[in-house]
């Protein structure tokens, strides 16, 4: 008969043996406390895993509640990895809008300054009395610039007219006008061409110009939504589980230590990122579109260009009529009739001799500083090569974030988790995009619904696509859109009433 010391012995011995099979979470415990968690509850040695959904059932270090913690851990990596991947993409679009804004606000700021401050020295209070017609000027294009509704060309028509009226007034002083006999005036502009071929020429290199900046300052911002918005991944139930095997199923396995393998870790982000690849082919083509205004901009639309000389050009159109005033006066009076002279006593001095004094242009070193302490060269320069760099980057977002060393290891490792152990992962790695998913062996993806999120970022670029490419033209889309608040309506802009336009008309 065995006695209670054998017994007790042998108990002793069976739980000895128990230990000695049974391995030690302490490295899992350490990595999963340096993730931020509590050791409550968490095992000192493996235990059975059949509560476990997601990683093996077999021995492990996790508990369910584990389990669920790193699962919800494996969304919030994803989506910390897939910003920082982006954020110089998505800071390169924010700064270079900010960059572009300023410096086209500000040159238009300098132009106006520019040309008041030399039109005060040249032509005194004829021109402050009249100095509305070129505040409206600057106003109208600040406005469409910022997205207002307004038509550039009949803008600009309306400028001239209001201008001929005004000088020729000056230059006819002896008479007086009514609106009617004004409005007759502008139907002879076309024919008499009284400024010469200025506005012609000055509506054509302004209107090419401001569409080109507004258009591509509308790009940068659409690319900016774009990109902040794709950079928020909508994490499905499939592609969770294929991250939390991916990134946390070896700390339950025992092995906490162990980088995922490169290919694994590519088609499991191919599978989670396959909505973001298929925006790919239309990014690219708006960032071609980019390119080819940016081109423009450097050349023949170059707002700098058009906006520094533009006092001196309108000066110069102003003399051209000067010079021509008794043939374009003789003609206006044979066609619209003899005006009835002016009132006795008003006085018209100073009129002549201040037109007589000939516009002086300012020196280099007078005019204000280049706007935004750069050169629209050097900005387009610069933004040129972040575009170009910026293709191709939606489906290079897998690779671009496994090829990191501290997310996985290169593809010929066979030291690497390949989602149930230590050693090579075998399986090919699956295309871009959604279609290609079908095969992916570690993402379950329904195919056959695509995001529809990104489905709107995909028309957004498309939209300011079309725009970018008419802009290279010389044409503008002014269609209404609410892509990324870009797109503008067609609405012309209202003219101010004649009398307003008249009023200040006077003399010293």
């Amino acid at each position: 008969m065995l006695g209670i010391p054998f017994v007790l012995c042998t108990l002793v011995l069976v739980a000895l043996g128990a230990d000695a099979t049974s391995r030690s979470c302490g490295d899992v415990r350490h990595a999963y406390a340096a993730k931020g968690f509590a050791l409550a509850g968490a095992p000192q040695h493996e235990i059975a895993g059949e509560h476990l959904r997601v990683c093996s059932q077999g021995y492990t270090c996790c508990t369910l509640e584990m389990e669920e913690r790193l699962s919800d851990q494996s969304k919030m990596d994803l989506q910390s990895l897939l910003e920082e991947t982006s954020s110089t993409l998505r800071s390169t679009f924010t700064s270079r809008h900010k960059k572009f804004d300023e410096f086209f606000l500000e040159l238009l700021d300098n132009s106006e300054k520019s040309l008041n401050d030399m039109f005060v020295r040249t032509y005194g209070k004829l021109y402050t009395h009249n100095s509305e017609i070129f505040e409206d000027l600057f106003s109208e294009l600040k406005r469409y610039y910022t997205g207002g509704n307004v038509n550039l060309e009949e803008m600009l028509n309306d400028f001239w007219s209001r201008l001929l009226e005004r000088v020729f007034q000056l230059l006819n002083s002896q008479y007086t006008f009514g609106d009617d006999y004004l409005e007759c005036i502008s139907k002879y502009a076309d024919q008499l061409k009284p400024f010469g071929d200025a506005p012609h020429k000055l509506k054509a290199q302004v209107t090419r110009a401001f569409v080109a900046a507004r258009t591509f300052v509308q790009g940068l911002m659409v690319g900016r939504e774009v990109a902040n918005r794709v950079s928020k991944v909508n994490i499905s139930p499939a592609c969770s589980k294929a991250l939390t095997r991916l990134m946390y199923c070896p700390y339950c396995a025992g092995l906490p230590e162990l980088r995922p393998c490169g290919n694994y870790c590519r088609n499991v982000l191919k599978g989670c990122l396959a909505n973001q690849a298929d925006l790919d082919p239309e990014w690219n083509l708006f960032i071609d579109a980019m390119l080819l205004v940016a081109d423009r901009l450097e050349g023949p639309f170059n707002i700098e260009a058009v906006m520094e000389p533009l006092d001196v050009k309108i000066s110069e159109a102003i003399m051209t009529l000067q010079d021509n005033s008794m043939q374009v006066s003789a003609k206006v009076f044979q066609g619209c009739g003899q005006p009835k002279p002016a009132v006795m006593g008003r006085s018209v001095r100073g009129v002549s001799d201040v037109f007589n004094a000939r516009f002086r242009p300012y020196s280099p070193e007078e005019r204000p500083t280049t706007a935004a302490g750069t050169s629209l060269d050097r900005l387009v320069i610069d933004i040129k090569e972040k575009l170009k760099k910026a293709k191709r980057f939606w489906s290079a977002l897998p690779e671009d974030m496994c090829t990191q060393e501290r997310v996985s290891t290169p593809p010929e490792s066979e030291q690497c988790w390949n989602s149930h152990t230590k050693g090579r992962y075998f399986p090919e790695v699956v295309k871009d995009g959604l279609t290609s998913q079908l095969s992916n062996p570690e993402v379950e993806v329904d195919i056959t619904r695509p995001d529809t999120f990104i489905r709107q970022q995909i028309m957004a670029l498309r939209v300011m696509t079309n725009k970018l490419r008419s802009a290279y033209n010389g044409n503008d889309i002014l269609s209404g859109g609410g892509v990324a608040n870009a797109a503008t309506n067609h609405v012309t802009s209202c003219l101010s009433d004649r009398q307003s336009r008249n009023a200040g008309l006077g003399a010293d």
